[in-house]
């Protein structure tokens, strides 16, 4: 039994033809360059902040906290402010 016998047992629905299969890894590919890009110019972008001055890890902070919610911050702030209190900070 060779390879073309077991494609041929398989119904047509999980038969691979090997453009198909060659054409998701190349898009697949793309995308990890793209991202790889996209995080070259993201460290370009702190970079040129640092050079201008700027602290980029309170920079990195502040656009963490605008991906969350404002209630969700106010909770945790709220919270750390009563820790520290406890604390005598």
């Amino acid at each position: 039994m060779d390879i073309t016998d077991l494609q041929d047992a398989k119904p047509d629905s999980y038969r691979v033809t090997a453009d198909e299969l060659r054409q998701f890894i190349e898009r697949f590919e793309r995308l990890e360059q793209e991202k790889k890009d996209l995080a070259d110019q993201q460290k370009e972008v702190m970079a040129e902040a640092k050079a201008r001055g700027y602290d980029t890890r309170v920079m990195r902070k502040v656009i963490a906290l605008r991906k969350r919610e404002p209630d969700d911050i106010a909770e945790e702030e709220a919270v750390l402010e009563m820790y520290k209190e406890a604390l005598g900070m």
